[in-house]
């Protein structure tokens, strides 16, 4: 057999031609050397949602198994109950400080809210009685003054001025300073002691009562509160570090004037 002919079935074989012969139209490339058909990978196919099934060896977290017994499914949204006694968000509300005897304490607000409605009530019983007063004052002196020095080249006297004006006004602020400690003396004292409460502590549920459990809140115990409170409070600025000294004090939240008369202040229940 000729060369030729030893060419020739070759001819119609894609890629087995001559070298640099084309290969027929839709003809496959031929193999390059050294690669083979390609491998199975374990590549699954996508199922028709277009995720394939999980891959082996991913399992569920470890440490998550079964819940406890005695808990049974969780409630709609997935979230367990907080602890019994807990507040919203299972977080637990502050302890309320008590008294020795196991009542709870007043808190500063209101015993603020209890002051306040007593001074309201005492300085308006003493503008009701001193206000009269202070304008029959005044009216007087203008018309005295009117009268003595209706002359207009007269010479003004100092002295009748301090007689007429200043005198009168001092002593009737001294009148009322005397006026406020007796009335908050009888307030504060006699009818606090006989049972512990004023008209604002009362309408709030406020209670005074000895720091020792049964003891009984005596006229003396209610004189030094009111002594320490009131003539103490001519100092200046010490109310104010009386007040404000509760919220400091542990643990039963007294203040200068209940430290010196060994009393606390409670809440009452309605």
């Amino acid at each position: 057999m000729t060369a030729a002919q030893d060419d020739a079935p070759d001819a119609g074989r894609p890629g087995t031609g001559p070298v640099g012969a084309p290969a027929p139209p839709g003809a496959l490339p031929p193999p390059q050397p050294g690669y083979g058909p390609p491998q199975p990978t374990g590549h699954v196919p996508p199922q028709p949602g277009g995720y394939g099934p999980p891959q082996p060896g991913y399992g569920p977290p470890a440490g998550y198994g079964p819940p406890p017994s005695g808990y049974g499914p969780p409630p709609p949204g997935g979230y367990w109950p907080p602890p019994p006694g807990s507040g919203p968000h299972g977080y637990r509300p502050m302890p309320v400080p008590l008294s020795p005897d196991g009542r709870p304490l007043a808190d500063f607000g209101t015993r603020l809210l209890a002051y306040m409605i007593d001074s309201a009530l005492l300085s308006a019983v003493a503008t009701v009685l001193f206000l009269p007063i202070y304008i029959w004052l005044i009216t007087s002196t203008f018309d005295n003054m009117a009268t003595t020095y209706s002359d207009p080249y007269a010479t003004p006297d100092p002295s009748a001025f301090i007689d007429d004006l200043f005198v009168p006004f001092l002593l009737l602020e001294l009148g009322l300073v005397l006026f406020v400690l007796i009335a908050y003396y009888v307030y504060y004292v006699e009818m606090m002691y006989r049972g512990g409460q004023t008209f604002g502590k009362k309408w709030l549920k406020l209670q005074v009562v000895p720091l020792e459990p049964g003891a009984k809140l005596t006229r003396g115990r209610a004189a030094k509160r009111y002594l320490v409170e009131f003539v103490g409070g001519l100092v200046p600025f010490f109310s104010f570090v009386d007040g404000l000294w509760q919220l400091s004090d542990k643990p039963y939240q007294q203040t200068l004037h209940d430290k010196a008369a060994g009393t606390v202040v409670i809440k009452v229940a309605p």
